[in-house]
């Protein structure tokens, strides 16, 4: 092994093995476009950290990689799971791990980048040592709220989990039936189990670039990058995964656009209404990652200009400086 990689991992003597390059921030501020640059500089391959691009079929409004950027360079972590299904933290912690591993037998860097905070946390920090998805069990607590709503599982957790119930909304229908089956599989609520698995520092040795952009700016970005999603077939995707079946309850839904077009086809939203109110909802989802990501230890911010044609020199040549390269 040669080159930023193994020299870093020289430098730093610990057994994580070496370094991931770590990309965060806002949405739309141009996390991907760097990422797809650092790879072809770098020799690296990327991991996304997006909980909705896990879901094959949603596509239009998640921003997900097209044929160029993954011609551009390799990517993990999409398409992973069908709309219908559940893919949890510990799914996603378990095929990132993975393809890390696969990544560095490559004697590729891996390149870890999407704005899902609570994904990122957990690949780095690890996640709580719970049991592992019961079927039978989540069959008979879907039965239940079938029979009873959302609501009655919400009660149950209260009486047998009160901490995790103070946590979790009552409609969180996904949530509900994880700390349930916890519960009922380990004998123990998933409070105690995150109690007693204190997070320490990260499992992984990495260089983090952090992509800043001035607020305004970015709250324009967002807006005509939603009206492009609609603009380009949101509508007619969102058709096409419930006439194959996908449930409006379904854990893909509630990725954003999605859950503002399932109203619009409802017919409790014109279009105007369903476009404006994903624009609304998307800037109050980039406030909260900035605020999450401001907390990330160890990450080094870059205010992007997207009128300048080099905005990306800046992170390229700090990430070549992180990774012990000056090419």
């Amino acid at each position: 092994m040669s080159g930023p990689v193994a020299r870093i991992a020289a430098r730093e003597g610990r057994g994580e093995g070496p370094p991931l390059l770590v990309v965060v921030g806002p949405t739309a501020v141009g996390k991907s476009e760097f990422a797809v640059l650092a790879c072809e500089r770098f020799g690296g391959e990327i991991v996304g950290v997006d909980s909705m691009q896990v879901y094959r079929g949603l596509d239009r409004g998640t921003a997900k990689p097209g044929v160029e950027m993954r011609r551009r360079a390799p990517h993990h972590g999409i398409d992973l799971a069908e709309p219908g299904e559940d893919f949890s933290l510990g799914d996603f912690v378990r095929h990132a791990e993975s393809a890390i591993a696969s990544i560095r037998k490559r004697r590729r860097l891996p390149v870890l980048v999407g704005g899902t905070g609570l994904y990122l946390r957990g690949l780095l920090k690890g996640i709580v040592d719970a049991p592992r998805r019961d079927e039978a069990m989540r069959a008979r607590l879907s039965a239940l709220a079938e029979r009873r709503g959302v609501a009655a599982l919400h009660r149950l957790l209260a009486r047998v989990d009160r901490g995790a119930a103070a946590r979790l909304g009552p409609r969180d229908r996904q949530r509900l039936v994880r700390a349930l089956e916890v519960y009922f599989t380990a004998r123990r609520g998933i409070s105690d189990l995150i109690r007693d698995s204190p997070f320490g520092r990260d499992r992984f040795a990495s260089v983090k670039i952090g992509l800043d952009m001035d607020r305004d700016t970015l709250y324009r970005i967002i807006d005509a990058r939603v009206e492009r999603f609609f603009s380009q077939g949101l509508v007619e995707e969102v058709r096409r995964l419930l006439e194959s079946g996908c449930p409006e309850t379904a854990n893909a839904f509630k990725a954003l656009g999605y859950r503002e077009t399932l109203r619009h086809l409802r017919g409790e939203l014109s279009l105007e209404e369903a476009i404006a109110l994903t624009q609304r909802h998307t800037r109050r989802y980039a406030k909260r990652q900035w605020t999450w990501f401001r907390k990330e230890e160890g990450v080094t911010w870059f205010e992007i200009d997207p009128r300048d044609t080099e905005r990306f020199g800046g992170p390229l040549e700090h990430a070549a400086r992180a990774l012990g390269s000056t090419c």
